[in-house]
């Protein structure tokens, strides 16, 4: 299961290139696959999960070397945030903020593509994450409290970079929406209302574990024809809880969707 998440981690792009969204410039490294040999302890949430793979896909790196992981800045004995990694890239130090996300287009939601990707369940934003890494995340590093942490590595002039990669999902009715700012190889799916449902009534699914979701969908998985899955669908209508979903459909593709609550 760990070889088919990294695989499905290492296949999600980048969600821009080079500086285009809010001038952070993003981690440009050539895809090496090598077969996943770590440990990973499987109880973390997903950031944390997917923090490790980054790691691991680092050192594949000859021109890379990662100096320290997860440093939790504090003050008075209170933690001001945490730094995810520094590293030396052809020996110019750098700051990493590793993101991965899911997020739904709504064009009812803000007044531009990039506020209208929103959450599964509209809890958070991708405008919010963009404003909190530009106004919190990376001022950290020039912070008189980092000072002390940084000086133990003996390297000067880190600059800032964001390694960022989305899987977006479009409203099952407006899917030939093309983005302008954001990488279009990152829309791998629709996502669908409970008056859509119906539609799918010839295939079948699955529901995979949230670190799950980062696989590509295969064939070789206890699927449920729709009749049960309408019934699983129904229950997370009624707790408003949005859930992603593998499909198969009558011609034998596979397709990732959400089901949405709203």
């Amino acid at each position: 299961m760990l070889t088919k998440r990294y695989e499905g981690y290492l296949n999600t792009p980048c969600l821009w290139q080079n500086d285009e969204v809010f001038n952070l410039r993003q981690l440009s490294i050539a895809s090496i696959y090598t077969k996943i040999d770590i440990q990973i302890d499987n109880s973390l949430r997903l950031g944390k999960y997917i923090e490790r793979l980054v790691s691991f896909e680092l050192k594949q790196h000859a021109g890379i070397s990662i100096l320290a992981e997860n440093i939790q800045i504090q003050k008075d004995k209170r933690t001001l945030g945490e730094l995810d990694c520094l590293l030396l890239k052809d020996d110019k130090p750098i700051h990493l903020e590793i993101i991965y996300k899911f997020y739904l287009y709504d064009e009812s939601v803000g007044n531009n593509e990039i506020a209208h990707f929103i959450g599964p369940n509209r809890k958070d934003a991708l405008i919010e994450k963009l404003t909190k890494l530009k106004e919190k995340q990376l001022p950290l590093l020039y912070s008189s409290s980092c000072k002390p942490y940084l000086d133990t590595f003996k390297a000067e002039d880190f600059s800032q970079q964001v390694y960022f990669k989305a899987q977006l999902f479009l409203p099952y009715t407006k899917q030939n929406i093309r983005l302008k700012t954001l990488n279009n190889a990152c829309v791998i799916g629709c996502y669908i209302t409970e008056k859509d449902l119906n539609d799918f009534k010839h295939c079948k699914f699955y529901i995979p574990t949230k670190k799950d979701w980062l696989i590509t969908p295969h064939a070789n998985i206890a699927w449920k024809n729709f009749d049960d899955f309408k019934i699983i669908a129904n229950g997370y209508f009624k707790e408003k809880f949005s859930t992603l979903c593998w499909v198969k459909c009558k011609n034998g593709s596979l397709k990732k969707i959400f089901l949405v609550w709203w």
